[in-house]
């Protein structure tokens, strides 16, 4: 049986929590949430164009996923500042403890990931679809390794919209992010990160300067949930503009994928020609498996 001091405790956190879902309820989120299955692929779809269908099916959901949830994130991060302004240090320990900490760290890693996963995205798609451009001289030597903007580039500079989606993608979780949220997420893994609502970190910091070493004292103040909010609400309208940009480069490929099939003195990819029978029923089924596993986010869920 639980003793008297843990059942108090659970009480005080189930009311911080009531406190934070109605703090939630009677605000707005902000912001806008990504659709889901906005593409338009040929249907039925010749079966060399499979990797490219099952993969757009997944990235774009993915993608769609985790911005929606940085979305949600920068509205419970807000409710969280209204709720623990008025708490004691003690009180502020507790719920940062049990329900801040979690939050604050994945909110403020998901811009660094949201980058990554565009370049992953784009990067495969465009070597995808580039099948649609030069069939006969395409060659799948696609790079194994984290994917960077700089790395995807040979695979898509031939595509005309890849130039504004990649001045998109760019500006997330950049110099000015780094700085303002206090360098978190490479402290957070290679050293102590800043504390959130309250808590010192760093109290002494070892300086190579001029050639010499001196030691600075003093500590760095938490961060501020309302001014991290801030800060991630612009990663978010950043993600957001990205987002944008990532489908209309999709579309421009599936237009040259649309065309290339339309085109009938093309090299062929495949001599099994549309999907029919046993072929269209297994890629409409992974389809779907894929559309249901990817999509974890209803559009209201907080």
């Amino acid at each position: 049986m639980p003793d008297e001091f843990t059942l108090e405790r659970s009480k005080r956190l189930v009311e911080r929590y009531t406190q934070l879902r109605a703090e939630l309820d009677s605000s707005t989120v902000g912001g806008r949430f990504m659709p889901y299955s906005w593409w338009n692929l040929p249907d039925p779809l010749p079966v060399a164009w499979l990797t490219y269908s099952l993969m757009l099916q997944e990235y774009a959901s993915e993608l769609a996923n985790i911005i929606n949830d940085l979305t949600h994130n920068v509205h419970r991060l807000r409710a969280w500042a209204t709720v623990t302004a008025p708490l004691s240090d003690e009180e502020k320990l507790e719920v940062t403890h049990e329900f801040i900490d979690r939050l604050g760290t994945v909110a403020l890693g998901q811009p660094y990931a949201i980058k990554s996963r565009f370049a992953f995205a784009a990067g495969h798609l465009c070597h995808q679809a580039n099948q649609a451009k030069s069939p006969a001289t395409w060659k799948d030597d696609f790079p194994e390794k984290n994917l960077y903007l700089n790395d995807i580039e040979p695979y898509c500079r031939s595509w005309k919209k890849y130039r504004r989606f990649k001045l998109r993608v760019e500006p997330i979780a950049g110099n000015t992010f780094n700085q303002e949220s206090d360098y978190f997420r490479h402290t957070y893994n290679h050293g102590f990160s800043s504390r959130f609502v309250i808590g010192l970190t760093r109290m002494v910091s070892r300086i190579e300067e001029a050639g010499s070493i001196k030691y600075t004292f003093g500590g760095n103040r938490p961060l501020d949930l309302a001014e991290i909010a801030d800060l991630l609400e612009k990663e978010r309208d950043q993600c957001y503009l990205a987002f944008d940009a990532f489908r209309q480069l999709v579309e421009e490929q599936i237009a040259a994928i649309r065309a290339y099939e339309a085109n009938p003195g093309l090299q062929k990819l495949t001599s099994s020609g549309a999907s029919n029978g046993k072929w269209g029923r297994f890629i409409r089924w992974l389809r779907t498996l894929v559309d249901i596993v990817g999509r974890t986010y209803p559009r209201n869920s907080r």
